[in-house]
């Protein structure tokens, strides 16, 4: 009887610690939620309810005007909303897929072969991880000038295929593959690239997502900076950048525009959270 009252007491020392911790965590989860909820609930304020001082946090008369006066100035633009929407999502797509097939095929060769110069070569790599984006942009440009891409999605799409952190994440990962598996599929007759396609790729997932989530919200936010003069070139960030730009009358497209531009990159993160926390199909193997 004694043994059955401390085995009830452990349990229920082990539920109490247990909703305490998810008590806590749902806290934290709460608070960083608040500027979603906060830019959610701006962008269906009323003008007299934006400049409410001090802020308020939840909208006391919901309204859609923001959104009808956004799709009312977009529709008085000479290039349509649609050439726009077209342009962010071919240099999103074509840079994001790029980066990652480019960053995996740099990163196998490193991560399970031994050649001269492989440890100065990911040295390089992890020294241009302390370059801001900021330092390189001078010669980005000067680059992208000899080539003859300024003003075309190029200069924008190739440099995002350098992205550095992508060829030290995916590196990281392969290396826990172990050798076994890939000596294996050369006993089977793979090839290297039948290997890398069927082996490698499904066995670090939740690298390639996690890289997909980073880079991403990247190009979907890019404005085409210096890079892109021609308004049938320019991105959807570009365009609702501008709109925004009419002073304190447009605050509340302002508020619509924020919402429209978070929400493609949050919907992409709770599509793939699930399968970035996977852990390795191979994590338990040993060699």
């Amino acid at each position: 009887m004694l043994s059955g009252f401390r085995l009830s007491r452990k349990l229920n020392r082990s539920f109490t610690v247990s909703f305490l911790l998810f008590l806590l965590l749902a806290v934290f989860g709460c608070f960083m939620a608040l500027p979603l909820i906060f830019a959610v609930n701006n962008a269906f304020k009323p003008l007299d309810e934006l400049f409410i001082f001090p802020p308020r946090m939840f909208v006391n008369n919901p309204t859609a005007d923001n959104f009808y006066d956004l799709l009312a100035l977009m529709g008085n633009s000479w290039v349509p909303l649609s050439r726009y929407i077209a342009n962010t999502l071919f240099i999103t797509v074509v840079g994001t897929v790029g980066h990652i097939l480019l960053a995996s095929a740099a990163a196998y060769p490193l991560a399970k072969y031994r050649f001269p110069g492989s440890k100065t070569l990911f040295n390089i790599v992890v020294l241009s991880l302390m370059f801001s984006v900021a330092v390189t942009s001078i010669p980005n440009y000067m680059v992208m000038s000899w080539l003859g891409w300024i003003n075309t999605h190029a200069s924008i799409i190739v440099p995002s295929l350098a992205f550095s952190l992508g060829l030290f994440l995916m590196k990281q990962f392969m290396e826990q593959i172990p050798d076994a598996l890939l000596e294996a599929a050369k006993i089977d007759g793979a090839d290297e690239y039948r290997i890398y396609w069927t082996i490698v790729m499904p066995n670090v997932k939740p690298a390639w997502l996690t890289l997909m989530i980073l880079q991403f919200p990247i190009l979907w936010g890019s404005d085409g900076g210096n890079f892109i003069y021609s308004e049938n070139l320019k991105t959807l960030h570009y365009a609702l950048g501008q709109i925004t730009q009419g002073g304190i009358a447009r605050a509340g497209v302002g508020a619509a525009v924020a919402l429209m531009l978070m929400i493609v990159p949050i919907t992409l993160f709770i599509i793939s959270q699930s399968s970035v926390i996977q852990t390795m199909a191979t994590s338990g193997m040993k060699e």
